[in-house]
């Protein structure tokens, strides 16, 4: 694989490690920093907040500025907001610096896809990359809690900010070394009217969500949630006149972007938040720590990178609806297997592995479908492809933790951490049934790997 790859790989990896990382660790982070409780939901949706409400934006700045330059300044703020977090003495600060990491990572991820696709011109380099940049994406956000867990237990919270230093620097130098620099897309207006709408319209339904989670302020929560949907309900008619919109109504309407983004959100939706449920259940019911904890559920990294794996030739034979589908379909059945097998010891590596599967071989296969664009609008949907996953990620765990603790003692057939994952297995089965007939009306409708 060329080095290149490698590189815009692990970019990939570091940007979505950051969404799920802190969640073992936020207890810990709030007692050193004397905040309170209630802290803990700007905390976790600080980076998510910032990271899908800004992705479209950061795919414009690529446009415009050039995807190389963009991609390097985003390594560096990303290294300015984890010295901040690592430094942090107050609830602020900490907050403040998840908040710069997660704006970074949406200037980096769209131009790194963008530099990915250029560097891989013929469909099989195409397929093996897109493959290995999913795998990065699907592990980072799987195995973050894995990740966090282990080093807060190891060497305490503040590691997993400070670590991102020097691996900051290395991805920069070796984008500098081995990237061809791109010249702009042209002299295209950032759209800072639909951009300042989207980013705080997707502010407020992350934020909003994660203020239901116990001990929460629901109230606040409504009126957040609320306020996030009239900003992203006023956004398409502010884009209709807009002259450069951030995603062009053609773009937009394209069959396999929306479908690609519906997958892309029903894939984290249904795994990031089956994995923190876990997490939890581990640590608070089996008084597990954090780094046990992060054994546990190490088999779903090892299950999205062998997914991943499998994704490329299956998309060769098969269209890629039909991929999404086997993929959300394994992610269901894992999550469902969590419920029976939730106090089966080392038998949870099952359909913890199996989880890590199914989004491996979803991942690919969103990103390969949402992507198929045209070389123009490729930095753009790949913003709405994060941007959707960000989402799945933020409102997915947000909803399911808080139908966890409210139906904690329900009596109920399942309640709790199982009603949980009955639901999230009934998403993502619901989820493969939708999208497997998604794109039938299109005939033509192939994958991009077998062109």
């Amino acid at each position: 694989m060329k080095k290149i790859v490698v590189i815009l790989c692990l970019v990939q990896f570091l940007d979505v490690l950051g969404v799920t990382e802190v969640l073992s660790a936020v207890p810990r982070m709030l007692a050193s920093v004397s905040a309170a409780p209630t802290s803990a939901s700007a905390v976790l949706t600080a980076y998510a907040m910032c990271f899908g409400g800004l992705l479209m934006v950061g795919a414009r700045l690529g446009d415009r500025f050039g995807h190389r330059r963009v991609l390097i300044a985003g390594i560096g703020v990303f290294a300015a907001g984890s010295l901040t977090a690592a430094v942090a003495g107050s609830a602020a600060m900490l907050i403040a610096g998840r908040a710069l990491q997660g704006a970074a990572a949406a200037i980096s991820v769209p131009a790194s896809l963008r530099l990915l696709i250029a560097a891989t011109p013929t469909p099989r380099e195409r397929g093996a990359a897109m493959s290995a940049w999913s795998a990065a994406g699907a592990v980072a956000g799987a195995g973050g809690f894995i990740i966090g867990g282990a080093l807060t237990q190891l060497s305490g919270w503040r590691a997993m900010f400070w670590i991102n230093l020097p691996l900051a620097a290395l991805l920069a130098l070796g984008v500098l070394r081995i990237s061809t620099a791109q010249p702009p897309a042209g002299r295209r207006g950032l759209d800072l009217a639909g951009g300042l709408l989207l980013s705080a319209g997707v502010a407020g339904l992350v934020l909003g969500a994660a203020m239901f989670e116990p001990p929460g302020r629901p109230a606040l929560g409504l009126a957040a949630v609320t306020a996030g949907l009239i900003l992203l309900s006023a956004l398409a008619p502010v884009e209709r006149r807009t002259r450069d919109p951030l995603l062009a109504g053609a773009t937009l309407r394209n069959p396999a972007l929306r479908t690609g983004a519906v997958a892309a959100f029903l894939n984290t939706a249904t795994t990031s938040s089956a994995m923190a449920i876990a997490t939890l259940e581990l640590q608070h019911v089996q008084h597990l720590s954090p780094a046990a904890a992060g054994l546990r559920l190490l088999p779903v990294s090892l299950g999205a990178v062998a997914g991943a794996a499998l994704a490329a030739p299956a998309l060769r034979r098969w269209a890629p609806p039909a991929v999404i589908a086997v993929g959300l379909g394994l992610i269901g059945l894992a999550d469902a297997g969590l419920i029976a097998l939730e106090s089966a010891g080392l038998l949870l590596a099952l359909p913890v592995g199996a989880a890590g599967a199914g989004i491996g071989v979803s991942s690919v296969a969103a990103n390969a479908l949402g992507t198929d664009v045209g070389e123009a609008s490729q930095a753009a949907a790949a913003g709405a492809l994060n941007t959707a996953a960000q989402l799945g990620t933020a409102l997915g765990v947000a909803a399911l933790l808080l139908l966890d603790a409210g139906t904690a003692h329900a009596p109920l057939p399942l309640h709790g951490a199982t009603l949980g994952w009955a639901v999230a297995a009934g998403l993502a089965l619901a989820g493969a049934a939708a999208i497997r007939p998604a794109l039938r009306a299109n005939s033509t409708t192939s994958s991009p790997l077998r062109r």
